[in-house]
């Protein structure tokens, strides 16, 4: 094939826009995905020459119903897809259990996790039944795939499940030559990490300022997993700014 097809979610900013231009840059046709029609078309226009080989859908991952949307398009224009990056994902301000209101609870977890459960979901109906058969889908699931940050029991919880969903992607898909890893990501310099330069919460109640990595080392690190044969897998890669203290947070 001259080209091959990917969705990124949540590609209008951040790890997803880094990920969608690094693919873009690889040669692939990629399908941007997002609540934002805006910043969608803004990742299009860092594009370049690869402009014409992207898709912008507005989708908000956390309803079934604009899942389906998604990739009934993705069918209708290619007919096939060989790579998913679930990467779209939320947060609540951090703060203890005991203030959590439901609400925010499950937005959350509509988003995070139900989110990446239904793109998969769709992805394994298109990939499981196109010729040839296969895919990737590779999860993105955060150093709180591993440890914690204080006060963040929603947004860990879910990165824990991500691994869960990851393994029995990998496993059920074995039959259908459908793979599935997982990227755990610590402190790209992202919108969302731009807190780390003024200081966040450690394990021992300090505020300390974090260091960062650019994110553009996490888009090569996706079309690194994404170009690998499906006789090949990389299960689970963590790429971190090499001096945060996340594996002596606990």
């Amino acid at each position: 094939m001259s080209s091959k097809y990917a969705i990124v979610t949540g590609a209008g900013s951040g790890v997803g826009r880094a990920a969608a231009l690094a693919l873009l840059g690889g040669g692939w046709t990629v399908a941007l995905a997002g609540r934002r029609k805006d910043a969608l078309e803004e990742t299009v226009g860092l594009a370049g020459d690869a402009a014409p080989r992207t898709l912008v859908v507005p989708t908000d991952v956390g309803d079934p119903k604009a899942v389906n949307a998604l990739f009934d398009q993705i069918r209708s224009a290619w007919r096939r897809l060989d790579f998913l990056f679930n990467n779209a994902g939320g947060n609540v301000p951090a703060g203890p259990i005991e203030d959590l209101a439901y609400e925010d609870w499950a937005r959350v977890v509509q988003v995070n996790l139900t989110g990446s459960f239904l793109c998969a979901q769709a992805a394994f109906r298109i990939m499981k039944n196109q010729q040839p058969q296969g895919g990737r889908i590779v999860n993105n699931g955060s150093i709180s795939a591993h440890v914690p940050r204080p006060d963040s029991v929603a947004y860990t919880s879910t990165k824990h499940a991500i691994t869960g969903l990851t393994k029995t992607l990998a496993l059920d898909g074995r039959p259908f030559d459908i793979v599935s890893g997982q990227i755990d990501i610590g402190n790209a310099a992202t919108p969302m990490t731009q807190r780390m330069t003024k200081g966040v919460k450690q394990a021992n109640g300090e505020i300390k300022v974090e260091p960062t990595m650019d994110v553009t080392h996490v888009g090569n690190t996706i079309l690194m997993m994404a170009n690998l044969p499906l006789d090949a897998n990389i299960q689970f890669v963590t790429i971190a700014a090499s001096k945060m203290p996340w594996i002596a947070r606990g």
